[in-house]
């Protein structure tokens, strides 16, 4: 229930059709008896710049889940930076602190990484492949390299956006060897689907999944359905998967320490989830 107390958390991209947060959070606060709640609010780029600030004047809000396509464009609309989020080159956490300034942070790579190497894939030294440098490509990107990945290929329709990565994690981690320009899966121990591939009916494959090993582990941020059409082909061939929403039962408890709601475990929070696909 929601009171003239409660306290509002913004969840924010567009199209808000596919987001999965508000069926967690919300269940997971009515739980613990926090008076707060996560509210979808869709927002088209070209509002954007103006709208987020407007939001932030609401005395109720604490802060904001961020998504696409925003969370590029939020690095310019905050008044201060953590490092992850300097590193990933993107937001997608917003707190709203005392003195009302905001600052931005950025969880989606940890979320990605610590699901896989939970499921026991871990990613020192190794080769991987990341299709998509926008928000959430950036971040993962830059967990994996932080994770210790020993080389790291990076695709996106935008070579600049590709090269711009590149030149950040290079100058963030210079053992790393960092190439651009292939999406061919052919020989990396893991893949991932960064790219919004996968959400509309009929999008193509993000990958020849011909060219993929079974040993090969596969990723996605896709959360439309559980088993995209990707993980549906990677499992088919034998492949070890990650769904998108293991990203963010694993970045929740993140985001909820952020906020200041305490924490909660991956279970505890699926325990109580209400997702619908």
């Amino acid at each position: 229930m929601i009171s003239g107390k409660s306290t509002l958390i913004a969840h924010i991209g567009y199209p808000t059709e596919a987001f999965k947060a508000p069926m967690i959070y919300n269940p997971w606060f009515d739980k613990q008896g926090i008076d707060a709640v996560v509210v979808p609010m869709g927002v088209k780029p070209e509002d954007y710049a103006v709208s987020l600030p407007q939001i932030f004047k609401f005395s109720n809000i604490r802060g904001a889940l961020v998504t696409m396509p925003h969370k590029v464009t939020t690095m310019s609309l905050v008044d201060e930076v953590t490092p992850t989020a300097r590193v990933a080159g993107a937001c997608n956490a917003v707190l709203k602190r005392p003195d009302g300034t905001l600052l931005g942070d950025q969880f989606d790579g940890a979320g990605f990484v610590r699901g896989v190497e939970r499921k026991g894939r871990l990613f020192k030294g190794t080769r991987v492949l990341v299709s998509g440098a926008g928000g959430v490509g950036s971040a993962i990107a830059a967990s994996i390299a932080a994770a210790g990945a020993a080389e790291l290929m990076l695709f996106d329709m935008s070579e600049a956006s590709a090269n711009a990565l590149a030149a950040r994690l290079r100058e963030h981690y210079p053992q790393m060897k960092v190439a651009t320009g292939s999406k061919d899966p052919a020989g990396y121990d893991v893949v991932v689907n960064a790219t919004p591939l996968g959400m509309k009916e009929g999008d193509p494959l993000p990958f020849d999944v011909d060219r993929i090993d079974p040993s090969t582990f596969v990723g996605e941020v896709v959360m439309k359905t559980e088993y995209t059409p990707l993980l549906q082909a990677a499992k088919a061939k034998g492949c070890a998967v990650q769904v998108g929403t293991d990203m963010l039962f694993e970045m929740i408890p993140a985001y909820l320490e952020f906020f200041g709601f305490g924490t909660a475990s991956p279970e505890e929070l699926r325990a109580v989830a209400q997702l619908k696909y």
